[in-house]
């Protein structure tokens, strides 16, 4: 008959300790979901014992029910009840930290909805991982174009985004540092390659303004910026390019250049210049009357017709080329002047003063 091994007691708590691992701080752990309270949630762990997670992340998990398996992140070994103190938050968090670097390693389009803005872009929330989304990382269908001291419209057009599905690509996803900036114009660039590759320098194409400022229009062409430069805008002169287009106005336009990653637009080009048919009224020798529109140190400019302004140069004033030509004309006075020359292919005609008698 085989002797009987005999275990100490000692022996036997060494075993047991052995089988029970204890948690530490930090680390990350499952369990099962014992009940869901207003102020708390308890989480059975099995031989580690008990988890709570508190109050201010009972919010976060409305969802759970008891018997739900979780995974949470320890944040106190021992509490003076007993129990541990979890994070489902914090554990979420680290997981998505896991996710996102997978991401951005593999380039994937992610879908994404803005939960906050403020002047300087979007804030988002993926997978427990709070991120930045800036604004120089917009596409052209969501960028802001408002004048550069507009800082309340550029907001009050962030905050419109807040909510909306945006597909978007990681640009960085730094843990350490708490990093993590999302752009929407990397997601959509692989497609506006495409969309360039079908258009070319003449091509007509609808648009949706997106912003007006000084020298411009800004416009969305199916997820392409297009910029009409205001002296593209009409063939008269244009002060005010609000004065022509608003914000959200469907408008036709021709490409006349296309750069890396903008088209050049024109309104104008689309329609037949007036100054071809208006300039065939005069010629060399004429006595017309205009308006003075703009004064120059190199001349004044006139407006002899409705479409055709014309110049009249410091050296046709008297006194060489050292005459003022501000203190000869005032801004908006009706004058009469003789036709000097008529360039027609250069858009361009001269003015001189009728002689005195």
């Amino acid at each position: 008959m085989a002797k009987a091994t005999t275990i100490t007691m000692d022996e036997l708590l060494e075993n047991e300790d052995a089988t029970l691992k204890q948690i530490t701080q930090g680390e990350t752990i499952e369990g099962r979901v014992l009940s869901v309270r207003k102020h708390e949630i308890l989480i059975d762990l099995g031989p580690q014992g008990v988890g709570l997670v508190p109050r201010r992340e009972a919010g976060y998990s409305k969802a759970l029910n008891e018997g739900d398996e979780v995974v949470a992140s320890v944040v106190d070994t021992e509490l003076e009840n007993g129990y541990s103190l979890l994070s489902l938050r914090k554990a979420a968090k680290d997981k998505g930290w896991d996710l996102l670097a997978d991401k951005l390693e593999s380039g994937e389009i992610i879908e994404v909805s803005p939960y906050d803005a403020n002047r300087g872009g979007l804030l988002v929330e993926y997978d427990g991982v709070r991120g930045f989304l800036p604004v120089s990382q917009l596409s052209a269908e969501h960028y802001p174009r408002v004048g550069s001291n507009d800082k309340d419209e550029i907001l009050q057009r962030l905050n419109s985004l807040i909510g909306q599905k945006m597909n978007v690509r990681i640009l960085d996803a730094d843990r350490k540092a708490n990093k993590l900036i999302f752009s929407e114009k990397e997601a959509v660039k692989e497609g506006l390659v495409a969309r360039f590759e079908k258009l070319a320098v003449g091509d007509s194409v609808k648009g949706v303004a997106t912003g007006i400022v000084d020298y411009g229009i800004f416009v969305n062409v199916e997820g392409i910026e297009g910029l009409v430069h205001i002296s593209e805008i009409s063939w008269e002169r244009v002060n005010n390019p609000s004065d022509y287009v608003k914000v959200g106005q469907t408008i036709d336009a021709k490409i006349i250049a296309i750069d890396k990653d903008r088209l050049s637009l024109s309104m104008k080009q689309l329609k037949e210049d007036p100054w071809l048919s208006e300039v065939d009224q005069f010629k060399a020798g004429d006595s017309v009357e205009g308006t003075v529109t703009r004064i120059t140190p190199f001349g004044a400019f006139v407006q002899i017709s409705p479409a055709v302004e014309a110049l009249v140069h410091v050296s046709e004033l008297g006194g060489g080329d050292g005459v003022d030509p501000e203190k000869v004309f005032t801004l908006n006075e009706r004058k009469s002047f003789v036709v000097l020359g008529v360039e027609k292919d250069n858009r361009k005609i001269s003015l001189g003063l009728p002689k005195s008698k």
